[in-house]
């Protein structure tokens, strides 16, 4: 995966959604058939061979990519929502992110406790919303649980908030800029 490429094309937004945050946009990457395929097809040989057998995608970028890895990879996707957009009964995680507070939920039968898990989402920042999935994941009683996010901003300490054997792959990273 050509990780320069992909990341020139990420597009950076000021003061989004808040003054202050630098939103970095992944839609200028997944618009581009090329980048999409060479990011969909890197993070699916990072995965191949892990055993998971559910992908957990986080509103509402986590669902493009969460998708697209798990049919490559022969698992299941889980949609992890904001409340009130599941049909069926939900287990619950608020959270608190860079902007304020927030929840978001699960389908309670999504899950069992043999399943190998990989949440995905675009970007990880203070890592709350990551965090909260990954709470949701323990609350079900699975075991192994895997992260992706395509972005990570190093200097907001998201990856602090989860234990030191959870592996945590984000192939583009963002220092202090």
């Amino acid at each position: 995966m050509n990780i320069g490429k992909i990341k020139s094309q990420l597009r950076t937004i000021p003061n989004f959604p808040k003054p202050g945050i630098m939103f970095r946009d992944i839609t200028t990457v997944l618009k581009n058939p090329e980048s999409l395929r060479e990011l969909s097809d890197g993070l699916t040989v990072y995965y191949k061979d892990k055993g998971i057998t559910k992908v957990l995608g986080i509103e509402s970028r986590g669902f493009i990519l969460g998708a697209i890895i798990a049919n490559n990879i022969n698992a299941g996707f889980i949609p992890v929502r904001k409340p009130g957009k599941l049909p069926a009964e939900v287990v619950s995680q608020s959270y608190r992110k860079e902007y304020g507070t927030d929840t978001i939920e699960i389908h309670k039968d999504a899950l069992c406790p043999d399943d190998v898990v990989l949440i995905q989402d675009d970007l990880m920042a203070t890592g709350g919303t990551m965090k909260a999935a990954y709470d949701l994941c323990v609350k079900l009683g699975i075991k192994k649980i895997f992260i992706n996010c395509v972005i990570e901003l190093v200097d907001l300490k998201g990856r602090d908030l989860f234990p030191s054997d959870t592996e945590i792959y984000c192939p583009i990273v963002y220092e202090g800029e």
